[in-house]
């Protein structure tokens, strides 16, 4: 009783002294502030952010009290914290990725995730969705959620869903004594009964979202990049069990039979799409299904398919074929009026260097504010998340970064970004 007395008295001593227990304000001079949901850039504003909040939004640079921090971006370009739908973070693109499998503990495999992170969340990214890995993801989630480690927000698939043989069969390659039989728990099913308990599977794991692989993939140790590989009813049953327990879908497709199939069965985004045809762009406006380009990894995987022995003899033709297609395919689907979600396939290029995403859809027809938008409040929405995330407002958690030029006169400064704040923290300030 004696010390609940003292605390009493010390809470009404610093109370009348005029000292405050709330957390301190931010006050953020904007030179220019880009207000995505109007689509439209207003000069000289102010930020008012408090603990990981934003207070208010306010014409002017606003007086700041003696109690408030001012950071100055009066000679900046502010907007919200960049989305990247489409990220691999437990792994980055060298010559020795293939045997990864067979030399890396998941120590190793975590240990280097953070790093990835990191360097997502320094590039502008506060927020990502990791469509596939080996678990390690979910719990790289965890651990930036509680303060363990700097990363972006994460929204994450845990382990792909695939089938016998399919890409994201984790045994695809191996010598036949070690390919064994993965199942559902493994990610690999066959039938509607396994789907279901895959998807079940990935919930009980921590997943947020469910990813599938609907198609071959370019850089899978199997002959096919294109070929359909999931039955409909199949990803039906995935679908309806994902919705079941409020779970996003996305499938990887790059062709288009496998693309249709999935867009018919429910599945929500369409990650590369790279041999999409025109009817299945009309089907996805109908089904209302967004399309995830990942225009960055289709160049790089090109581009290193010429280095001699970078990849396995089987990837090379694929990678030489797919990945020059998808700036071309998303210039189309741009065109028929198919909704775009920002995303780069991070993991199959060297992290932190997402915002390259952007030059490449503006370069063939997308303005330069729809593709900020695609990368803000379209992949808010997408999530449901855009109540709290996706546009700097009153209410809303402080994702805030600033470049140093208006991007909608040079997109190319969105891949130099200066300053990063996530949920009112600043983890960069390079100004």
């Amino acid at each position: 009783m004696y010390k609940l007395f003292l605390c009493s008295c010390l809470l009404l001593c610093l109370c009348l002294s005029g000292f405050s227990l709330t957390a301190q304000n931010t006050y953020i001079h904007c030179g220019n502030l880009i207000d995505v949901e109007s689509g439209k850039i207003n000069e000289k504003m102010t930020i008012v952010v408090e603990g990981d909040i934003i207070q208010s939004v306010e014409k002017g640079f606003s007086k700041v009290p003696d109690t408030a921090t001012l950071i100055d971006l009066s000679e900046m370009t502010v907007m919200p914290g960049l989305f990247d739908m489409h990220v691999h973070l437990e792994s980055e693109t060298s010559k020795d990725n293939y045997m990864d499998d067979f030399i890396k503990n998941e120590a190793d495999i975590a240990f280097e995730s953070t790093v990835y992170a990191k360097k997502t969340l320094l590039a502008g990214f506060t927020t990502v969705r990791d469509l596939g890995g080996s678990g390690v993801n979910t719990s790289l989630r965890d651990a930036i959620r509680k303060g363990y480690v700097e990363g972006p927000r994460i929204f994450s698939a845990g382990k792909s869903i695939a089938t016998t043989g399919g890409h994201a069969d984790p045994t695809n390659g191996y010598k036949a004594d070690l390919m064994g039989d993965p199942g559902a728990d493994e990610g690999v099913i066959n039938g509607v009964e396994e789907a279901r308990k895959a998807v079940r599977q990935r919930y009980k794991n921590g997943a947020d979202v469910i990813k599938i692989t609907a198609t071959g993939g370019v850089l899978s140790v199997a002959k096919s990049g294109q070929n359909p590989q999931f039955f409909e009813d199949e990803i039906r049953a995935i679908v309806e069990t994902a919705n079941d327990y409020g779970m996003l879908t996305a499938a990887h497709a790059h062709g288009d039979e496998g693309m249709q199939r999935a867009v018919r069965a429910g599945i929500k985004t369409i990650e590369h799409g790279t041999l999409m045809s025109d009817e299945t762009m009309e089907l996805m406006k109908q089904y209302d299904t967004y399309y995830v380009p990942t225009i960055t990894a289709g160049k790089t995987v090109a581009e290193l398919a010429e280095i001699p022995n970078y990849y396995p003899e089987l990837v090379v033709p694929k990678a030489k074929e797919i990945g020059p297609k998808i700036q071309s395919t998303f210039a189309r689907a741009y065109k028929k009026g198919v909704k775009i979600a920002f995303g780069t396939d991070a993991g199959v290029y060297k992290h932190g260097e997402n915002g390259r995403e952007f030059a490449y859809m503006v370069e063939v027809g997308m303005p330069p504010m729809e593709a900020i938008q695609s990368a803000t409040i379209t992949p808010a929405r997408l999530l449901k998340v855009d109540d709290q995330l996706g546009s700097i407002k009153g209410g809303k958690i402080a994702d805030i970064i600033a470049v140093h030029d208006n991007p909608i006169e040079n997109i190319k400064t969105m891949e130099d970004v200066k300053f990063v704040m996530k949920e009112g923290k600043v983890y960069k300030n390079n100004l």
